[in-house]
């Protein structure tokens, strides 16, 4: 159940694969997805709500064919410009792309995780999504004869999540501000989740969300795994790292050399659980 990194994600991810790795403002499994790049992972279907700067290295490194999503950007900087490329050029490999609204893109997967085919929803009304996206459908409500908007489940081959913490039993524990980790990891074949440490008891900690290990298939501690994004109650958003990539994402030249100054770098060791710090869960 708990595992290094890089073994977990040569078992559970696969070339071809659908792949989400969620995470919402805070607890992106960065660390995860730059083992998807080290491992050298082709033609995958990338799946995100909102996808920032781990999802432009994913493209940019040539590991997706298809981006789901329904927002994408290096959130308080601008534009994700690996993307960009893909997108209008076709670097490094062309990349198809299927947009939805946060509202269409979590039905989606609370469909997946409840065992449905689609979800209905009142969103995408007046917009231009309807037409454009062929996973966007119209459905006449039985009962009072309003049309509604239709989309297909989501059931990723895997989810990725991060968390603050697992026990040694495998089942983790997750707070402060949360997004759909918990809807695409049921939703999922098969569930990784990154964590800051392992201890021997999971003490609750309020708003806390808990995946039990029978519903995960492997564990990795990766201690700041997260960064540059921020894991409450463990370390700060590091806002300077989302600027830095700005100048490395526009540039084909300085992106490659930081990809290959990545590919060159094994992850570092797990090494024991990180000390309480001062605060944590308040």
């Amino acid at each position: 159940m708990i595992v290094p990194l890089d073994e977990a994600v040569r078992e559970l991810v696969h070339d071809g694969d659908t792949v989400a790795l969620e995470g919402f403002t805070h607890l992106i499994p960065v660390a995860a997805g730059h083992e998807i790049i080290r491992q050298g992972l082709r033609d995958l279907t990338l799946v995100r709500m909102t996808p920032d700067i781990v999802y432009d290295q994913l493209i940019g490194a040539g590991c997706a064919r298809k981006l789901v999503f329904s927002w994408g950007g290096n959130p308080g900087v601008g534009s994700l410009h690996r993307f960009r490329d893909a997108v209008t050029h076709g670097w490094p490999v062309p990349l198809e792309i299927e947009e939805h609204s946060h509202a269409g893109m979590a039905n989606r997967y609370v469909a997946g995780a409840s065992g449905l085919p689609f979800a209905i929803l009142r969103g995408y009304a007046g917009t231009d999504l309807i037409g454009n996206n062929p996973n966007i459908r119209t459905i006449t409500c039985p009962f009072s004869g309003q049309e509604l908007a239709a989309v297909p489940a989501i059931n990723p081959d895997v989810t990725v999540v991060h968390a603050q913490r697992a026990d040694r039993d495998g089942n983790v524990q997750l707070w402060g501000i949360t997004g759909v980790q918990k809807e695409a990891a049921l939703a999922a074949e098969r569930v990784l989740v990154t964590v800051e440490e392992v201890v021997d008891a999971l003490d609750p900690v309020p708003g806390q969300v808990v995946l039990p290990a029978r519903v995960l298939d492997r564990v990795s501690v990766a201690a700041g795994g997260a960064a540059p994004s921020y894991a409450h109650g463990y370390y700060e958003r590091d806002n300077e790292a989302y600027r830095a990539w700005d100048a490395i994402g526009r540039d084909r030249g300085a992106f490659t050399a930081w990809l290959a100054e990545l590919t060159a770098t094994a992850p570092p060791p797990a090494g024991p659980a990180a000390p309480e710090p001062a605060g944590r869960g308040l």
